[in-house]
């Protein structure tokens, strides 16, 4: 394994790149991952991802996968921590690929939904539906992405030893690192990941090549 100091800038830079190759070929729609625990700030990647998109011509829509959390009554089943839940339930993964991930096939129709369900009011947020156009992108970030048979096109693991994890977990979410231990141990994120980056200090990430 090899570990390569790179800027955030550069990342960003890179990762813009890698899109725009896949999606040259036939005005292909591409849907990214940007996958971390809470801990390793993914938004923050996504986010930056989108204007060097735009630049680059490219339409782009970020959706994140908070949008697609199960209802309280489904998610919260069996308490309101526990990791296993976490692990295995919380996301819904069947809506994702639904509402975001399969209308952007070569020869879907594009329409895509932001987002489907608010954790906070527990009620459906009733966005309404997004037409990407050929060509564009589309930003899912969140923690416990990868290993669920989701048809990314790219995906990008942002990777915490165990002991940055614990460290830059807040307290109240302490419960969540057996989790993501699990996640570790049975999906290989690291492994799985298109493009993985080390963060275990966010002000100098590193790039990891297999």
């Amino acid at each position: 394994m090899k570990v390569e100091p790179i800027s955030f800038e550069r990342l960003v830079e890179l990762v813009a790149d890698r899109v725009v190759e896949l999606s040259v070929a036939g005005g292909r729609r591409v849907r990214v991952a940007v996958d971390g625990a809470p801990a390793a700030r993914p938004e923050e990647l996504a986010e930056a991802l989108v204007e060097p998109l735009r630049v680059r011509g490219r339409p782009v829509l970020r959706v994140p996968a908070g949008g697609f959390l199960r209802p309280a009554s489904v998610r919260l089943e069996h308490g309101r921590r526990d990791p296993d839940a976490y692990f295995d339930s919380w996301l819904d993964d069947g809506a994702l690929a639904r509402e975001v991930l399969d209308p952007l096939e070569p020869g879907g129709s594009g329409r895509v939904l932001p987002s489907l369900w608010d954790p906070l009011t527990d009620r459906a947020t009733r966005a309404p539906y997004t037409e990407l156009a050929p060509g564009g992108v589309v930003l899912v970030d969140g923690p416990l992405l990868l290993g669920r048979w989701l048809p990314w096109d790219l995906t990008v693991h942002l990777m915490l030893s165990p002991a940055a994890l614990a460290r830059r977990t807040p307290a109240d979410q302490q419960w969540t690192l057996p989790a993501f231990a699990r996640y570790a141990a049975e999906t290989d994120p690291a492994g799985e990941a298109d493009l993985t980056v080390r963060c275990d200090d966010p002000r100098h990430p590193a790039l990891v090549s297999r």
